[in-house]
């Protein structure tokens, strides 16, 4: 076709901003307008992968000729969805609930183009072990990182989260910060968009 297209990002999250500056390419960061809410019966891969998909197309109106990103994660555990804590005592609370147990999470990642109306998807399943914790350390790492509140399972595995975590299990690391960027790659070489 010849056209290239502008790359956007559907996010809020200043973590998902940071992977893609990591990648060195061109983008612009918009804010999606979509309803976040789990439906009734659904999975949490379904979860991610409908968010991820809600995003990208609540874009498509701004960016009719663009590519657009769209992902979301979600984490399983213990027979229910766990999302973002958004304040301390919350984050508190669930850290202390997660300690010692299996973590699932779900992170999902779409490529839309606006000008085909073709769109590439993806869900990483990254499965992490918590270490036990006890309430002097999730206070001290909930004063040294207060943006972890703002991570699924107040987990920011990226800085000292890693310290709560015993072992992980994954094909791409990146995908527990937020963002697949090795399936990110590929569907932006389907595109023509060739990172390196």
């Amino acid at each position: 076709m010849g056209l290239k297209l502008p790359l956007i990002l559907g996010t809020s999250s200043v973590f998902r901003r940071e992977q893609m500056e990591r990648l060195g390419i061109a983008f612009q960061a918009a804010s999606p307008d979509f309803d976040e809410t789990p439906m009734l019966g659904e999975s949490a891969p379904q979860t991610a992968l409908r968010l991820a998909e809600g995003k990208a197309r609540s874009l498509a109106g701004r960016f009719p000729e663009a590519l657009i990103v769209g992902a979301d994660q979600v984490a399983w555990c213990d027979g229910r969805q766990w999302g973002k804590p958004m304040n301390l005592a919350n984050a508190q609370k669930m850290l202390m609930h997660l300690s010692g147990r299996e973590i699932e999470f779900y992170s999902a990642v779409v490529l839309l183009n606006t000008v085909t109306g073709t769109m590439q998807r993806h869900i990483d399943k990254t499965v992490v072990v918590m270490r036990k914790l006890d309430e002097l350390h999730i206070l001290r790492y909930l004063e040294r990182e207060p943006d972890a509140v703002y991570c699924s399972c107040a987990l920011k595995s990226e800085d000292l989260g890693a310290l709560l975590i015993e072992r992980i299990e994954s094909t791409d690391p990146n995908a527990l910060i937020g963002l697949p960027v090795f399936r990110l790659v590929d569907f932006l070489k389907n595109e023509g968009v060739d990172v390196l």
